[in-house]
């Protein structure tokens, strides 16, 4: 078995994860942090190592399978480099259709190179990899029906939260912002996914104050939201904040309702950071969040304007309760994430042995 001190792990993810500054990148930086405390040696992949550099630890872990990584998996997987990936992956597609293509896929490749999908890309990285490490069982169940990948091959590594969350003091928020007990989004505003559109207009019918807080992201539903939130009194939009800052954990800490309407989320970060600050919940049921917030939180669908604005109202009238965020705090830290990751590098490394 290779000692905690000898322990030399690369990570590497798609080369906008931290111009885009999402999820993947907190994922990413908070995992290395703390196995860091643990004492093992993590070092970001550097498109520029040398061939000496490159080799040179005992394992890659990969963040987000994608066509964006494919190359690199690849790579790994020829030279039999040893790799565990973090997919990242889910779609609303069934598990069924999502075989097809890869069938489809694999059967014209057997005939003319070139034939490429999304889907058929994370298959090839998943099955390249020794450990596949899906942040939900729901992930899990899609990866394993749909690309025929082993039980064995699959550790669920959950993603956390930073503890500070839980301490933020709502007064630093009101006191630049002059706003109490709002309904808060925080997310990349204009990505399809993230729904933000759909929430600006559930909220044309709640006479009560929102924020959303995101980096704006240049597209035609981008713009959308810009332009329909404008016109409603109660939405105040702040176009970013460090995710280190103070002002952030103060924003969660001053909510009293939470909303993350996305098509899907494995589980979404903000949401657990907002738990833990003490938010009512009000989320999608799509790619796994019941394993982090159980029946303590508000489903909703997310292709439905009214669902989701049923589920605001709901949460706006229950009295608040710490039942979720003690279960936060005691399951979904960091450094219990960190934990269970160095683990499974240890005894992928010992049965390599």
């Amino acid at each position: 078995m290779v000692e905690v001190d000898q322990l030399k792990i690369t990570f590497a993810s798609y080369l906008t994860v931290s111009a885009r500054h999402g999820g993947p990148l907190t994922q990413l930086t908070f995992t290395k942090h703390y196995l860091e405390e643990l004492g093992v040696e993590v070092r970001l992949m550097d498109h520029w190592f040398n061939r000496q550099e490159f080799f040179d630890c005992d394992l890659f872990h990969i963040f987000g399978a994608s066509f964006a990584t494919y190359d690199l998996a690849r790579y790994l997987h020829d030279h039999n480099i040893p790799f565990v990936v973090s997919p990242i992956f889910f779609t609303q597609r069934s598990s069924r259709t999502i075989k097809i293509t890869i069938q489809f896929n694999r059967m014209f490749n057997s005939i003319a190179r070139g034939f490429w999908s999304d889907y058929s890309i994370v298959a090839d990285i998943c099955r390249w990899a020794v450990r596949v490490l899906p942040n939900t069982s729901e992930e899990a169940a899609l990866i394993m029906k749909s690309m025929n990948i082993s039980k064995q091959q699959i550790s669920l590594i959950p993603n956390g939260v930073e503890e500070r969350f839980s301490g933020g003091d709502p007064n630093l928020f009101y006191k630049q912002y002059g706003i109490k007990d709002y309904i808060l989004n925080v997310g990349h505003i204009g990505l399809d996914r993230k729904n933000t559109l759909s929430l600006i207009r559930a909220l044309e019918g709640i006479d009560h104050p929102a924020v959303i807080i995101g980096n704006y992201y240049p597209s035609t539903e981008g713009k959308q939201c810009l332009e329909e939130a404008e016109r409603n009194k109660n939405i105040t939009i702040i176009q970013g904040i460090d995710h280190g800052s103070e002002l952030l954990a103060s924003a969660y800490a001053g909510c009293k309702v939470f909303v993350l309407p996305s098509k899907y989320e494995t589980p979404g970060i903000a949401a657990l950071e907002a738990a833990l600050a003490g938010a009512s919940i009000v989320t999608t049921p799509h790619g796994g969040g019941r394993d982090y917030f159980g029946d303590m939180t508000e489903y909703i669908n997310p292709y439905s304007v009214n669902s989701i604005q049923k589920g605001i109202l709901n949460s706006l009238e229950k009295p608040k309760s710490t039942e979720l965020k003690v279960y936060v705090s005691n399951n979904f830290l960091w450094k219990n994430v960190a934990d269970l990751t160095h683990k499974t590098y240890q005894n992928l490394l010992k049965l390599s042995n």
